[in-house]
């Protein structure tokens, strides 16, 4: 199984690269995480967010395979312990589909999006930077296998 983190963002700074591929090189081949960036809309002076965020969510639409299980990040979606995203990532290791975890842009998720996913996850109440949540589910994902192999990691 292959874990795609689908995020709108292209040119971070290097501590966040640095920062994912820390726990993403962490994960073995059976679930593995790949990072698929999508390049945000062009903001203008009078840009139509609605547009903007419509854009994105074609790009990020575009990029899923039909298969995939989708898991959008969004702040109204269901908040998981970490033992709970173990459990989640249990069922998906089991399922054999591929996963593919959704960040959307500055603008959030398009509606299409919302609707393509299989599950809404909220990592927090708080209002996240998206390249820190990029780390963030990286570290979480590790940490969750981690608990499903009895790793010392999680202790």
């Amino acid at each position: 199984m292959r874990i795609h983190l689908v995020a709108v963002g292209t040119r971070m700074p290097g501590w966040v690269a640095e920062g994912y591929e820390e726990y993403a090189k962490r994960l073995p081949r059976e679930c593995e995480l790949i990072l698929r960036e999508i390049a945000p809309a062009k903001r203008g002076k009078n840009a139509d967010l609605a547009r903007l965020r419509e854009d994105e969510g074609e790009r990020i639409l575009a990029s899923l395979s039909r298969n995939d299980h989708v898991v959008a990040l969004e702040v109204g979606g269901k908040s998981w312990s970490t033992s709970e995203l173990a459990e989640n990532l249990g069922h998906w290791l089991e399922n054999g589909r591929h996963v593919s975890l959704v960040i959307g842009g500055a603008d959030g998720l398009s509606e299409a999006c919302r609707m393509r996913a299989n599950q809404l996850w909220s990592l927090s109440r708080l209002t996240l930077p998206h390249s820190l949540v990029r780390i963030v589910v990286a570290e979480q994902i590790y940490r969750a296998w981690s608990i499903l192999q009895n790793h010392p990691y999680h202790r």
